[in-house]
């Protein structure tokens, strides 16, 4: 497989160090930044707002409440590799004294002032041919050269190299796709090959299903936890109107081009409205398990990971999400925690695992993948046609299957933007068909 060059961008390491300044009476109004949290937006010049970040800026030799989130990391594709070859990129940090979420308070737009901006050019060039380039590493000026008092900023910006192999869905999940690998060059840069076929079942009993909990060798002798999600693989039927309250029984199965099924996802604890509302609370999340093949063969399947979704409440109205690995030794199950973040519904957005977006210590232990990225995925909001694009880092995978059940974890959370739509609206028919019926 030919990888796409990728390069990781991380900014560490911020601190703000400000001059010394009178502080204002108790009567003044405005922000004072010795007296206010501070943060930065950063973002490479000419590249979209959409890839901006924000940190908060911890200040130096301070007792300050709001410390560093940890590092900042963004990232370059291939497509913006080839843009900046020739010249280096140009990484842009604006300071900010005030808040940088939510409301500005009762200043409003005044309670939020620029401090400065500092610019750091970047060698991708080298990073993507598979040099690290550390482009900073130490206290920066903020202000014009001929001003006495000026704050600084401390960073640590790092490019180096982080290929990823892309894969791109030929449609929509449930309407049973083929899966194409991406060629290193980019979306233009060769034609793109055919590597997996996606099937999707609605049906309540479907034959896999039937399999799963009959023939699994992790069946025969689960955990009390594991038995509960197999069990709830079995549809029992139910009326007209539980049918339509309820979104169960989906399955999506990936098949290499030989036709042997290599990666499942199968949703084990159906999609149903909170009491007295039409949308999938975080109290009473739905679930799938992200399921690969034992060595014994396609008959016998192995949960991989679990995946619930629910409709979060409040301003934004998103897709939230949790993925856990799963483990199962003997009578004990344990799942790690590895995701966890929300998708805006109206604009869609990119589920991702990778350490750098996860916070460190939650998951109970040394996190489960060596090296960094891990997995991303986009979707597309409410309403719009999805072609889900996979991308999962070279050092993750090797062989076909590796990949697979991380295309199977992008259709299980494409589709879960339909599972919990809200239950006034009406499904596609592509979603609601009952092969058993």
């Amino acid at each position: 497989m030919d990888p796409c060059a990728f390069v990781r961008l991380t900014v560490d390491q911020l601190l703000l160090k400000l001059p010394a300044v009178p502080r204002p009476s108790s009567g003044a109004a405005g922000v004072h930044p010795s007296t206010s949290p501070c943060f930065c937006t950063l973002h490479l010049h000419d590249q979209p707002s959409s890839l901006a970040r924000t940190a908060p800026l911890p200040l130096a030799n301070a007792c300050f409440p709001h410390g560093s989130g940890g590092p900042v990391v963004l990232s370059l594709d291939a497509a913006a590799v080839q843009r900046l070859a020739g010249r280096p990129a140009e990484l842009v940090v604006t300071l900010h004294a005030g808040k940088s979420t939510g409301s500005a308070g009762c200043g409003g737009v005044g309670a939020r002032r620029a401090l400065g901006r500092v610019r750091v050019p970047v060698d991708v060039a080298r990073a993507a041919a598979g040099e690290t380039v550390v482009a900073r590493d130490g206290w920066v000026d903020v202000g014009k050269p001929a001003s006495a008092a000026r704050a600084q900023i401390h960073m640590l910006v790092r490019a180096e190299p982080d290929p990823r192999y892309v894969f791109q869905f030929g449609g929509e999940p449930e309407c049973g796709p083929v899966v194409y690998q991406v060629p290193g060059g980019g979306a233009g840069g060769g034609q793109r090959q055919p590597v997996f076929t996606c099937r999707f079942s609605a049906g309540r009993r479907a034959a896999m299903t039937r399999s799963l909990t009959s023939e699994s060798s992790m069946a025969r002798s689960p955990s009390r936890k594991l038995r509960s999600w197999l069990n709830n693989l079995h549809g029992d039927g139910g009326d007209a109107r539980a049918r339509r309250d309820q979104r169960k029984g989906w399955m999506v199965t990936i098949h290499d081009l030989s036709g042997s099924p290599v990666a499942a996802a199968s949703m084990v604890t159906p999609f149903v409205p909170s009491p007295g509302s039409g949308r999938v609370s975080r109290a009473n999340p739905g679930a799938w398990l992200i399921l690969q093949p034992t060595a014994a063969g396609a008959s016998s399947w192995k949960p991989w990971a679990r995946l619930e979704a629910w409709r979060e409440r409040g301003a934004v109205d998103a897709l939230g999400y949790r993925l856990e690995l799963v483990f199962d030794s003997g009578p004990v199950e344990c799942a790690v925690p590895i995701a966890e973040s929300s998708i805006s519904a109206k604009r869609g957005g990119q589920f991702v695992i990778d350490p750098a977006t996860f916070p460190e210590g939650a998951t109970g232990g040394a996190w489960p993948f060596p090296g960094g990225f891990v997995m991303g995925s986009t979707v597309e909001g409410e309403g719009k046609a999805s072609r889900p694009t996979v991308q999962v880092g070279v050092q993750h995978v090797a062989c076909m299957g590796d990949v697979a059940v991380f295309v199977a974890l992008s259709a299980a959370v494409d589709l879960c933007m339909d599972a919990c739509k809200l239950f006034s609206h009406r499904l596609r028919k592509e979603l609601c068909q009952d092969q058993d019926d």
